[in-house]
């Protein structure tokens, strides 16, 4: 059995993220696309490649390439054009893709994203628009071909060939994820195939230069199933190359098996005169003006890593739940509508990403059954000192069981939710812990400093955390002294 060193190989890995542009109609024809529809009912005359059927550009698909362009940094090109991608496929009907080969819309560009804690900046090479194919439906005596997603526009985002690991490829997946989120481009919703991932890898020793043979793993559509495949390739390369030196891993086109966690070979690779690229001649070039692209670029929303920064900086939150919080649009904006009404945003956050998150799993929830409104509240209940943050944790409980009912209502119904403020009813129960404690007073006094710690928490127990913190620490250092 060979020995193999792992340490003394490098990985070079590239992705190919496929995103599906919400447009309301087809890259090339009018007809909507709704996942979920009855198979071949979102379909018309140009996606199903009827005879003498002509496309037309979407303008709007245009629209959301540049913005991702601009979002990117990248060059937008003035001219753009389309090439015929020539391959035969039961889900492409015309036997031929329309594509963007020689000149696409996007050029360059880089994405910041966080690896490990630390900021990596990723290259990419281009972006380009395209139609999808339809789905291949397979069942128990034979397959069947559903065309409502061929022609749907897709932007093509191609990186360099820069990243070394798996969690590199996920973290700037994810990067890109949210990026188009944030630019409103897609839903990327990878469930519903709407952002998919083929990944490009190869090994070689340290120190050698220029590149191996390359497998592509196709079509993957979770973060987590990536990094497992591509953990799972690179051991099968580096041990394939400790056992055949002097050979070459084969070209070719991979897809992940989910149940087994290996990647099994669908087919040798294509190489790119095999798809016989020429211009597409039913289109014509994509002319842009400086002035629209300025224009676009001068229209972008916030992004991610933009939200970021405010939130470290503005808001001083913890990088944790910062870092949550502007993966995922939807939350952000759920905690951004929250901001409204509350001004701790550190807490507001710790609420959002921590505590309601496991109580609602529990119960099989969402967040969004519960008003970012109460949620706000509830920090606002804490801050004013109506409530302490025991309290808020069975407030919490009484708003997931009842996510209509703001955390006002709940303390104002339960005697159990009202805090003791009353100073005499305090300074009784302090006096009664401190009566039953007397070698803890002498161990505080001895420079002990657990033993403040403790009686608080006796004092807390026996108010049923009910007394007021505030009040219990001053009247206790009061008493101590």
């Amino acid at each position: 059995m060979v020995d193999v060193n792992y340490e003394n190989w490098e990985t070079i890995i590239g992705l190919e993220i496929h995103v599906q542009l919400n447009t309301k109609s087809k890259m090339f024809g009018g007809e909507p696309y709704h996942f979920g529809s009855e198979p071949n009912t979102d379909i018309g005359v140009v996606c199903t490649g009827q005879p003498g059927a002509l496309p037309t550009v979407n303008k709007e698909a245009v629209h959301k390439a540049v913005q991702f362009g601009c979002a990117v940094h990248a060059n937008v090109s003035l001219i753009s054009r389309f090439d015929r991608k020539s391959y035969f496929y039961p889900d492409t009907p015309k036997n031929f893709q329309i594509t963007q080969f020689e000149h696409p819309i996007v050029h360059g560009g880089s994405i910041a994203a966080d690896v490990g804690g630390e900021t990596k900046h990723f290259k990419i090479n281009r972006a380009h628009l395209e139609e999808d194919a339809g789905m291949l439906k397979h069942f128990t005596n034979f397959s069947g071909v559903d065309y409502n997603r061929s022609g749907v526009p897709l932007l093509e985002i191609v990186s360099e060939p820069c990243m070394h690991s798996p969690q590199d490829a996920s973290s700037y997946a994810m990067a890109v994820k949210a990026i188009m989120e944030y630019i409103d481009a897609s839903d990327c919703n990878m469930e519903a195939g709407s952002l998919r991932i083929d990944a490009n890898i190869s090994v070689r020793l340290k120190g050698e230069q220029g590149f191996r043979n390359k497998i592509e793993i196709k079509n993957m559509n979770s973060f987590s199933h990536m990094e497992i495949a591509l953990e799972s390739e690179i051991r099968r390369q580096i041990q394939f190359y400790s056992k055949h030196p002097h050979e070459k891993i084969e070209h070719g086109t991979y897809r992940f098996d989910t149940e087994t966690g290996e990647i099994i070979r669908m087919r040798l690779k294509e190489q790119a005169d095999d798809y016989r690229y020429f211009p597409e001649p039913d289109l014509p070039p994509i002319v842009l003006t400086e002035s629209y692209i300025d224009e676009v670029r001068r229209s972008l929303p916030e992004l991610p890593r933009e939200r970021l920064k405010r939130y470290l900086t503005e808001l001083q939150l913890p990088e944790q739940p910062a870092t949550l919080l502007i993966n995922d649009k939807k939350l952000s904006d759920y905690f951004e509508e929250g901001l409204k009404k509350c001004s701790n945003g550190k807490s507001l956050a710790i609420w959002l990403t921590v505590e309601f998150p496991g109580r609602l799993k529990e119960l099989g929830k969402t967040l969004w059954e519960i008003s970012s409104d109460h949620i706000a509240e509830l920090v606002n209940l804490i801050d004013n000192g109506t409530i302490n943050g025991k309290i808020a944790k069975s407030v919490a409980d009484e708003m997931v069981q009842k996510p209509g009912i703001s955390p006002s209502d709940i303390v104002k119904s339960n005697p159990d939710f009202q805090p003791i403020s009353d100073m005499v009813e305090i300074e009784a129960i302090v006096d009664q812990v401190l009566s039953a404690n007397p070698t803890v007073i002498a161990d505080y006094k001895a420079g002990k400093t657990k033993a403040f710690a403790f009686l608080v928490g006796q004092i807390m127990k026996a108010s049923r955390g009910k007394a007021s913190p505030s009040i219990v620490n001053d009247l206790l250092i009061k008493k101590l002294k």
